[in-house]
């Protein structure tokens, strides 16, 4: 199964769930956002969401600072 993140494609070999994708990823659920074929995906479905062939993700880091 082919899925792209960010603009670069990944090769899964298996069913996974949206967090595990993003933890596998090494990004920090807590400071991340997540577009999930061009929507917004609000953060209390990423366990609960499976990721699909040819799925896209958008995934945006909030970076503070002052």
């Amino acid at each position: 199964m082919n899925i792209t993140v960010n603009g670069d494609t990944h090769q899964l070999e298996t069913n996974l769930l949206l967090l595990q994708l993003l933890e596998i990823l090494k990004f920090n659920p807590r400071l991340i956002a997540v577009e999930y074929n061009g929507e917004i995906l609000h953060r209390q479905y990423w366990d609960s969401t499976m990721v699909q062939d040819g799925d896209r993700l958008e995934v945006v880091t909030i970076v503070g600072g002052g």
